[in-house]
C-alpha cells in the first residue's frame, strides 16, 4: 500500500501498519482519518481502488466500506 501510494504521488498521506483495530474477525482493514472511513481490503485491487477513489478522487468505495454495526 505504501509503494502504491507513492506511485500515485500521494506524498501527504501517511500509511501505518498496526495491530488489531478491533475488527480482526473481518480480515484486513483500513481506516482513513480524519474522516474515520473504514474499508475491508482483501486484494491488491481493493487497495488500489481505495487509494484511487478515496484519496485521489475524494469519493468512497461503497462496496468495501465497513459500517459501524459490523
Amino acid at each position: 500500500m505504501k509503494a502504491r501510494a507513492k506511485e500515485l504521488g500521494l506524498n501527504d498521506v501517511r500509511i501505518n501498519a498496526s495491530q488489531c483495530l478491533d475488527r480482526c474477525e473481518l480480515g484486513p482493514t483500513v481506516v482513513i482519518y480524519p474522516e474515520g472511513v473504514w474499508y475491508r481490503c482483501q486484494t491488491k485491487q481493493d487497495i488500489d481502488e481505495v487509494l484511487q477513489t478515496h484519496l485521489v478522487e475524494g469519493s468512497r468505495v461503497r462496496r468495501l466500506m465497513l459500517m459501524p454495526d459490523e
